[in-house]
């Protein structure tokens, strides 16, 4: 959204985009609970937590604000897996790229041992594991998963190298009930569950998108119930229909977003009356 039309509205940004900037974001209890345990208990421990739930929970923001706060962090190495459907081989040459070891693709053996000397050496020096952020985790193959396991375990499976963080929806969690996964999926330490959201809490995360963007009045309370109910408790379905709104808002150059204009723009075109047979046929 350009600068005039969130002049218009006296926005310091979109408050429904994407691209919501990180301090902006509604965080829940449950999520604040999380990042809390990662940041001040599993970078110091090591192993792996997941995150997982239903499109459009919050999976993917939750590791935009867990990344943001680990970055404030002076000791912590914090990377990201932004290809999760590699193969082996291209995996390691991400993880390599990503910890700023230089690795052979030819030479598997060589790279595990170079990672691992890295993350042991950073944790010595820090008293902090390095930390692999995975989102879209049910891309990753279950070769993958298990060369992670083997990668990040050390001391016959009594020291972790690593703290890794995955987030994936329903299928994350089929995966790991497959028979070669099940050793993984045991070494889960710290969970997090994204859910449906109830009214009450998408009312509570809307108005807070729209203080925090500086108007708080942008909508009138029907609306943001109206939009509330058929969000289907889902945030990503709540902000797409909200930017659509704001969006013909300020093409109509409407001074606030009503009742109406959603009618204008969801309510489905009505049917024409069927013509009646004239008569003798």
């Amino acid at each position: 959204m350009n600068q005039k039309l969130l002049a218009l509205y006296g926005l310091k940004f979109n408050p429904f985009s994407p691209e919501l900037p990180v301090d902006a974001i509604y965080v829940p209890a449950k999520i604040e609970s999380f990042c809390w345990r990662i940041e001040h208990a599993q970078i110091r421990e090591g192993g792996f937590a997941m995150v997982h739930g239903d499109p459009g929970t919050g999976k993917s923001v939750v590791l935009r604000l867990l990344a943001q706060r680990l970055k404030r962090l002076p000791d912590v190495t914090l990377g990201a897996i932004n290809h999760p459907q590699s193969n082996l081989a291209d995996f390691y040459r991400e993880l390599g790229d990503v910890f700023g070891v230089p690795l052979r693709p030819s030479n598997r053996w060589g790279g595990f041992k170079a990672l691992r000397e890295r993350w042991l050496t950073h944790m010595e020096s820090t008293h902090c594991r390095a930390v692999l952020l995975v989102d879209e985790a049910q891309e990753m193959t279950p070769q993958v998963l298990s060369e992670l396991r083997l990668l990040s375990s050390s001391s016959f499976d009594s020291q972790s190298l690593l703290c890794i963080v995955m987030a994936g929806d329903a299928r994350l969690l089929e995966k790991l009930r497959r028979e070669e996964l099940v050793p993984l999926g045991s070494r889960i330490r710290t969970r997090l569950a994204t859910e449906f959201a109830s009214r009450d809490e998408l009312l509570i995360c809307l108005g807070h998108l729209l203080a925090g963007a500086g108007n708080a009045s942008l909508m009138t309370a029907p609306l943001q119930q109206t939009l509330c109910d058929h969000a289907a408790g889902n945030y990503r379905i709540l902000t797409t229909m909200a930017a659509e709104l704001l969006a013909a808002a300020a093409q109509k150059d409407l001074p606030v977003l009503d009742e109406k204009l959603y009618l204008d723009v969801f309510a489905p075109p009505a049917k024409p009356a069927p013509r009646r047979m004239a008569a003798g046929r």
